[in-house]
């Protein structure tokens, strides 16, 4: 047995991979991840981009789209799906066999609707039109308008990934919406059973900004809660977990098989070297979670992680530094509203840059408009 199936089956944290490309699926590579005990597999517009960019594995079927008249973002989807297809087929075992608790892949709609609710929905709906799969996850972000995108799809009966999450105050905006879509799901008669939710709480790009922020104001007690930020900030994410999927209101849903939706911890490789490589993996494992890692971040956590239940261990600590964080001038919910527009602008780009490469793909290969 590995590490990653030690962290599910001792503690209840489901260890999911943080990319997808074509190769890994014919090669027999995402398989071999799967073996070794990843359970879930994320996407995001910039997976995609490195994906498509950097190998060929994609040429033949992007020449029969555009040759058939399909534009460079129509064959983007069509690339796409026939991935996360290929992926939620390896992956349909680990969702069958833990009763649709696990085995989801997530594809996330496009990032230019990111402020846009109605835009969300449809392209959302769209999603689990095109890909009719229980173990697929559409991924919205938790912005305000995507906020809203959430609930109505919990409410239609479908499983949602919320994305781009960095504050505790967005978090809770997202516990509601969900818990609201289920109540206006159970009013209307449906079953709730099957629908599935995770909420990406991102954690390592907390701890760059607030590092920053920490020095420019340069003062010694600002220096010493550098590095601090991001686990404090995730752990009371899954504090704050606890209590909203207890009590009266959550037993209510419960009673009718409604499922939590569950903390996914994202953005967990570190970017500084003075860090260990394990560390926002190793101080965030609880029951009900799950930790989409980058491969070499599941490979670093298989050799040397540290298995123990450490997210909810000391939540007075985590406390404390955010005290002392506010107590030194660094305002959180500003750093959610920075890190949420970056995330958003970043995804914009990463997918505008790819469309880009396959314009120029198809004019180089002589297909197309």
């Amino acid at each position: 047995m590995s590490r990653l199936n030690d962290l599910h089956d001792q503690y209840g944290q489901s260890p999911w991979l943080d990319n997808l490309r074509r190769g890994w699926i014919t090669s027999g590579e995402l398989q071999r991840w799967i073996d070794r005990g990843v359970r879930g597999i994320t996407s995001n517009p910039s997976i995609f981009q490195k994906a498509m960019s950097g190998a060929s594995d994609y040429d033949e079927q992007f020449r029969d789209v555009v040759s058939s008249g399909d534009s460079p973002v129509d064959a983007y989807w069509d690339l796409v799906v026939s991935d996360i297809e290929e992926a939620l087929r390896l992956l349909r075992p680990v969702y069958d066999s833990s009763g649709g608790g696990d085995g989801f892949v997530s594809v996330e709609v496009a990032p230019e609707l990111a402020r846009d609710t109605e835009g969300t929905v449809a392209a959302a709906r769209d999603l689990h039109r095109r890909i009719d799969e229980p173990n697929l996850y559409v991924k919205i972000p938790g912005t305000a308008e995507g906020v809203a995108a959430i609930r109505q799809m919990i409410a239609e009966g479908h499983s949602i990934n919320v994305t781009l999450l960095f504050s505790l105050k967005g978090y809770e905006d997202v516990i509601e919406a969900y818990l609201s879509g289920l109540e206006e799901l159970v009013a209307s008669g449906a079953d709730p059973t099957h629908v599935r939710s995770v909420a990406s709480f991102f954690v390592s790009r907390v701890d760059t900004e607030v590092d920053r922020r920490l020095d420019g104001i340069g003062t010694a007690e600002a220096r010493a809660l550098k590095h601090k930020a991001a686990v404090a900030n995730a752990q009371l994410a899954y504090e704050l977990f606890l209590q909203r999927f207890s009590g009266p209101r959550w037993d209510a849903l419960a009673a009718r098989g409604c499922a939590v939706q569950r903390p996914l911890w994202a953005s967990t490789s570190t970017k500084s070297p003075d860090l260990p490589d394990t560390l926002y993996v190793d101080t965030l494992i609880a029951p009900n979670t799950v930790n989409t890692m980058p491969e070499g971040t599941l490979e670093a956590f298989d050799e040397h992680g540290t298995l123990a239940r450490t997210a909810d261990a000391d939540l007075e600590g985590a406390h404390r530094v955010m005290e002392q964080l506010d107590e030194v001038g660094v305002d959180m919910d500003d750093v959610g509203r920075v890190l949420e527009d970056e995330g958003v602008a970043a995804f914009a780009k990463a997918f505008d840059e790819l469309i880009s490469t396959l314009d120029a793909k198809a004019h180089d290969m002589g297909v197309g408009g």
